[in-house]
Parts: C-alpha cells; sequence; structure tokens
C-alpha cells in the first residue's frame, strides 16, 4: 500500500537573477553569477520531481553550492565575513507556515533554505522508491541511503547554518531548531524501519527485532516531543503521525519481546507483554484515524489501510490466545498487573545520520577575482525606520506554492511474507 510515510511539502521561493550591477567589473565575475543563475533554477525544477536519479541532483546541488561558497567565507586574511554575503535579498516560504515567505538579505539564509529542500527531495525519492509494488533490494539500499542522507543535511543546517543567521528564526519555521530536530529523528526513524523490516522479513532473533523496534519508537517520540511546544494548528497533523508511528512500533517491540519470554518458559510475562502490544496496537489504529482526518500540512494518506500495521493486530491476538491456553494448561503463571520493562539495547541495525560534507569552493572563485568584486556597490541590507513598529512593516507579497511533480504510488500489498515495504 502506498503513502506510509508523512511528507510536507517543498518550501517556495522568488528567482534570483545575481545581477549586481557595479560589484561585477569583468568576464570572470559575470561569468560567476551567471552559472549561479543557471544552476539555482536547474536544482530548483530538479527539486521538483522525486524520480530524477540521485546522482544528477549531487551533482548539480554540488555546482550550485560550491559557487554559493564563494558568497559566503570569507576571502581576504582578516576578514571577519564576506563583503557579498548580504548583497542579495532571498525569499523562502515554510513548510509549516503556508504561502508567506520570510525574507532576508543573507546568503547563509539561501544556504540554510536550499539545504532543506534538498533533505526533503531525498526524502520524496525515498517514499516514490518504497511505494512500489516491489521493491528490491537496491532499492531498499537506496531508500536507506537516502534518509541517513537527507539527516544529515538537517543536522548540518541545525549545527552549522542557524546560529549564523542573525534574524529570529523561531516559531515554526524551517530554521526554527525544534522543526529541525523533528526532521532529523523522523528521517532517522523512517531509515531505522528499513532495517527492521528486513529484519522482520528474514525472520531475525526476536530480541533483536524487538530491540530495533523499541529505538525506532523512541526516534518517533523523540520527534514528536521537539514539536510539543510550537502551535498545535500548525503541527497537528505531523505529530499524529509521530504518535501512530511511535505506538506502532512499541507494539511490535511488546510483541516480539513477548516471543522470546516465551521461549524461557515466562509465559505470564509474555501475555502480559502481548497485552500491552494490543493496548499500544489499537491506540495507533485510533491515532492513524485521526492522522488521516487532520488538516494540516503533509500528505493524504491512511496508514490504517498499509498491509504492515493491518497485519500485526490479528497476529497479536492470535499469539496472546495461544499464550494463555499454554499458561492455563502448562505453566499456570501468575499475569501481572504491571507490563514487562522493555530494557532493550539494539546492538545491530542502528541507523545515524551520514555526515554532510558541504562542497568545496568553485575553482571560479579565486582571490583575485574576489579582490574585482566591487562590495560598495551592492545594495545594503535594509534597515527598519526609527520607532517602526513590527505590525508596520510591509509584509512580502504570498508566494505560489511549488507544483511538485506526482508519481505513481502502488495501492497493492507487498508480495511478501511480513508485509513490510522493503523484503
Amino acid at each position: 500500500m502506498a503513502y506510509w510515510f508523512h511528507r510536507n511539502n517543498l518550501k517556495a521561493t522568488t528567482p534570483i537573477t545575481f545581477e549586481l550591477r557595479g560589484v561585477s567589473t569583468n568576464d570572470q565575475t559575470r561569468r560567476i553569477f551567471s552559472e549561479l543563475r543557471q544552476n539555482r533554477n536547474k536544482l530548483l525544477e530538479l527539486l521538483t520531481d522525486p524520480n530524477h536519479e540521485r546522482s544528477a541532483m549531487e551533482k548539480v546541488s554540488g555546482d550550485f553550492f560550491s559557487l554559493l561558497l564563494g558568497l559566503i567565507q570569507p576571502f581576504e586574511q582578516g576578514e571577519s565575513e564576506n563583503k557579498l554575503r548580504r548583497a542579495i535579498k532571498f525569499k523562502w516560504t515554510n513548510t509549516l507556515l503556508g504561502n508567506s515567505p520570510m525574507e532576508q538579505q543573507d546568503t547563509v539564509f539561501e544556504c540554510a533554505s536550499m539545504l532543506i529542500n534538498l533533505a526533503l527531495w531525498h526524502t520524496k525519492h525515498a517514499a516514490k522508491l518504497a511505494a512500489q509494488e516491489q521493491p528490491n533490494m537496491d532499492d531498499a539500499k537506496e531508500i536507506h541511503t537516502c534518509l541517513r542522507t537527507a539527516a544529515g543535511i538537517f543536522s548540518y543546517v541545525k549545527n552549522d547554518l542557524i546560529g549564523r543567521l542573525s534574524n529570529n528564526t523561531e516559531n515554526a519555521t524551517d530554521t526554527d531548531a525544534r522543526v529541525l530536530d523533528a526532521y532529523i529523528n523522523q528521517c532517522t526513524a523512517e531509515a531505522q524501519e528499513i532495517t527492521l523490516a528486513r529484519a522482520v522479513e528474514l525472520k531475525h532473533s526476536s530480541s533483536l527485532i524487538a530491540a530495533l523496534a523499541n529505538e525506532t519508537s523512541q526516534l518517533y517520540k523523540r520527534a514528536d516531543d521537539a514539536l510539543a511546544s510550537l502551535d498545535a494548528k500548525i503541527v497537528t497533523k505531523w505529530r499524529k503521525y509521530f504518535q501512530l508511528k511511535s505506538d506502532f512500533y512499541l507494539a511490535y517491540a511488546y510483541s516480539y519481546h513477548g516471543e522470546t519470554l516465551l521461549t524461557q518458559d515466562k509465559c505470564g510475562e509474555a501475555i502480559r507483554g502481548l497485552q500491552e502490544a494490543i493496548k499500544c496496537y489499537d491506540k495507533a489504529a485510533v491515532t492513524a484515524q485521526e492522522y488521516a482526518s487532520a488538516k494540516g500540512p503533509g500528505t493524504v494518506a491512511k496508514p490504517l489501510n498499509h498491509r504492515f500495521f493491518r497485519q500485526l493486530g490479528p497476529v497479536l491476538k492470535r499469539t496472546v490466545d495461544k499464550c494463555e491456553r499454554e499458561n492455563g494448561l502448562i505453566y499456570h503463571q501468575k499475569v501481572s498487573y504491571d507490563p514487562p520493562q522493555l530494557e532493550l539495547k539494539a546492538t545491530f541495525g542502528l541507523v545515524k545520520p551520514e555526515e554532510y560534507q558541504f562542497p568545496t569552493l568553485n575553482s571560479l572563485w579565486t582571490i583575485d577575482v574576489y579582490m574585482k568584486m566591487d562590495a560598495k556597490m551592492a545594495p545594503k541590507p535594509e534597515q527598519p525606520l526609527p520607532g517602526a513598529s513590527d505590525e508596520k512593516k510591509e509584509k512580502p507579497k504570498d508566494l505560489p506554492p511549488v507544483k511538485e511533480k506526482e508519481t505513481p504510488m502502488s495501492e497493492k500489498d507487498p508480495a511478501n511474507h511480513s508485509g513490510c515495504i522493503i523484503s
């Protein structure tokens, strides 16, 4: 079934010509700005379509960021800031805040915003591959890589860029650390889902599967917690996704932990663990329905219909019935009031974000080229008038949403035993 993953919309932006008359003084400097404009336009076009190959995206994004770096990093000895960093005003919307853009006269803001879109493309490319009728092992590796790469890009923006932005970056903007934490944990958790699905399909030990499921549940819990202090009207739908996934994988953890306990002849504890699994599963089912009807940014999806979700409920019921019969006939163990503790730490299969390496400076940039740029001719950042309040400032006009390419999503169940996304 399609749409197992929640995806927010891409960020929209305005065209940038990079035509800095007076700043660009010769053919070399003009060529840099021309290539910046061309690569930016090409990258924005590629980002709308998750069907592109990752190699094509890496080539174009690398070319763009290597050129953009020349407007960010200092060149001269003792220079605290690149003299061209604040020469251009950029406008970008935020994934959670509709079509009203933020604007900053800061190339670091452009860099962070474009990187966020690049990370979102990797998540959409992964979802597109996962929603095929029969994803193969190569697809699984590609999905896993894409999600880890996205997590690494979001981490780079959070740790290396947002601290350099001078304007306010809070209140559910994409450069809000809470939003970035949610994205990082989501991408890491989804990559770990691929690992877990593989472990289930290959029938690895119940203890390993339980530990992986518990770790995955905790990642989704951390993603949900990151958004807890933001406006509920903005983040409710996204949080419902995190909550249903957290409860679903907690049910998975209790289920497989129950199997482990049963092999250790701890039938009473196994029954209580399975009862808790059913409780978590039922809670996830309710949240899945709430997610499907919730308003707000994100995918129009019905996770409750996914085979991976549907299949767990009957399995839990059959397993607990079996345990109760065996306990009545053989073990005669007391079923405790409290569920068993899930003190589970996975030793294999844990996912970490792939560290993002920012491209090196494009060879078109040299100290001589930089010195020939006349920063005195660059537009100065706008300063608010004395006594002007935020209410009196003219807000930028809304931008049209990005027209993202639709991709075909299979509505058929995966052709495998477990019902996992990846076999």
